[in-house]
């Protein structure tokens, strides 16, 4: 009995041990915005800021426990100091708008992803993704970055931007609650 014991707690041990050496990495990021100030937490992928309200971000927070650092470019400021995971990078509480960001993989989780990031940039829209410590955003054109989206990226997986690329319908939560709302209210209009 206690053979069989210590045999299903040694297997126990491997599986749960096994799993998480093959768990993805887990990102979130938070967007501070105008007027809004602090918005909820998004995970991988996902739109974190505004589009189409012309709202500037003002900071982010990024987390991930393996290892990131990144940096904003701000109104007036310039380029800040390399920030690690759960710290803010850009300003509270100052009405100064991000104008681009710099964000890199740190550790031994670089040596197995990229990391992706997209920016919504006033009068121009979601930029090309760019990865691993490139600018996203502008420098020098008194833009203000409105959104951002980022994710993990496996080292060798081929990234498809042409899959990825922003898409209203099926990407932003916020947008799918429009277009029903859009579709109900044209509904609603329709005489019978």
């Amino acid at each position: 009995m206690i053979k069989k014991f210590f045999g299903l707690m040694i297997f126990a041990t491997v599986i749960l041990f096994s799993q998480s050496a093959f768990a993805e990495p887990y990102l979130t990021y938070q967007a501070h915005v105008q007027d809004r100030g602090w918005l909820r937490p998004v995970g991988s992928g996902d739109v974190a800021g505004t589009t189409g309200h012309n709202r500037r971000l003002e900071a982010i927070i990024i987390n991930l426990p393996e290892g990131v650092e990144y940096r904003a470019h701000v109104q007036d400021i310039g380029w800040q100091r390399w920030r690690s995971s759960g710290e803010v990078a850009g300003t509270v509480g100052e009405n100064r708008r991000m104008e681009a960001i710099r964000i890199r993989l740190t550790g031994s989780i670089a040596n197995k992803y990229d990391i992706y990031y997209q920016a919504h940039v006033q009068d121009i829209g979601w930029q090309d993704w760019v990865k691993n410590g490139e600018v996203a955003g502008t420098v020098g054109e008194n833009r203000r970055m409105e959104a951002i989206r980022i994710r993990l990226v496996r080292k060798g997986d081929d990234y498809d931007y042409a899959r990825d690329r922003y898409d209203r319908y099926d990407r932003d939560r916020y947008d799918r609650y429009n277009r029903d709302r859009y579709d109900r209210e044209r509904y609603d209009d329709y005489e019978w």
